[in-house]
């Protein structure tokens, strides 16, 4: 992360917002607030996680706690669309490395970065649980079965260019 971004002055405002549409404030609200703030910065910041320590009474390792918990939340900026390859048995055997391949070169990303214009974060996972569909990837909540590593591509490039191609 470049040394800029980390240090930038972030307006809390969205935090203090948070935490008053759930007064009175309970750690069961907790999971709550962490998304809306996510929704809010597209990411967790480590100031705003402090922030919601300190105005909620919650300890902040209880918070990161929970956070670094669900595959949900990202503790780093993190791309408008998250593309989840599986790399299960079943995807494995039926050319997934090729894929993975392919859409890192694409994109231009390794497993786990995202792209500099930050529309794209790439993941690798150990199973989708759609072996039926393999190899398969998932592009935020919408699954693409059967892919070749160009059908892969061309799911990714339909998607920059602002279209939603079909599922597979």
């Amino acid at each position: 992360m470049p040394q800029a971004v980390a240090e930038k002055k972030l307006d809390l405002a969205p935090v203090a917002r948070i935490v008053a549409a759930r007064a009175p404030f309970t750690e069961g609200d907790a999971i709550s607030a962490l998304q809306d703030m996510q929704d809010a910065y597209g990411y967790l910041p480590r100031q705003a996680l402090d922030e919601l320590a300190r105005l909620t009474g919650i300890p902040v390792a209880k918070l990161y706690g929970v956070a670094t918990f669900y595959g949900q939340f990202f503790l780093q900026p993190h791309g408008k669309h998250t593309v989840r390859l599986c790399r299960g048995t079943a995807c494995h055997v039926r050319s997934a490395p090729k894929i993975l391949s392919a859409v890192s070169r694409h994109l231009g990303v390794g497993d786990g970065q995202t792209t500099e214009d930050m529309v794209f974060s790439l993941e690798t996972v150990a199973c989708l649980g759609t072996c039926f569909l393999s190899p398969v990837m998932l592009v935020d909540s919408q699954y693409f079965g059967q892919l070749t590593p160009d059908r892969a591509v061309k799911v990714l490039e339909t998607i920059r260019g602002a279209g939603r191609p079909e599922g597979g």
